[in-house]
């Protein structure tokens, strides 16, 4: 008589890693410059790029607060004056900002303000 076969052991199936719930991320709103409840005044023309006919668009890359202030600018594109660029600055620097959200809560992020100085007649 022969001896039974040795049974195998069953193989147990790798374990598998727990997978958490997905979660979506909270949808997100961009910082806001133009909402015509923060009254930001454009920026005053400079007197010297008035009589020399300057214009040009600045864009600057403003990095907001949660609380809505300016917390660093950036020139992201020259107007192709150091007046007029100046100008800019100087007065986004003032401004008020609606900070970006994350769901309900105000977290700092970036967002590009255009600045148009255009003379009238032109």
């Amino acid at each position: 008589m022969s001896a039974p076969a040795p049974v195998a052991a069953p193989e147990s199936a790798p374990a598998q890693p727990s997978k958490a719930p997905a979660v979506a991320p909270e949808p997100a709103t961009m910082a806001r410059f133009d909402a015509d409840y923060l009254n930001n005044p454009p920026p005053a023309y400079p007197q010297l790029s008035r009589r020399m006919r300057e214009e040009g668009k600045v864009v600057l890359r403003v990095t907001v607060s949660a609380d809505g202030t300016p917390k660093q600018i950036e020139l992201a594109q020259s107007s192709g004056s150091d007046r007029l660029d100046k100008a800019a600055r100087g007065a986004v620097q003032r401004w008020r900002f609606v900070p970006a959200r994350q769901g309900d809560r105000a977290v700092e992020a970036a967002v590009l303000v255009p600045i148009i100085f255009k003379l009238e007649g032109s």
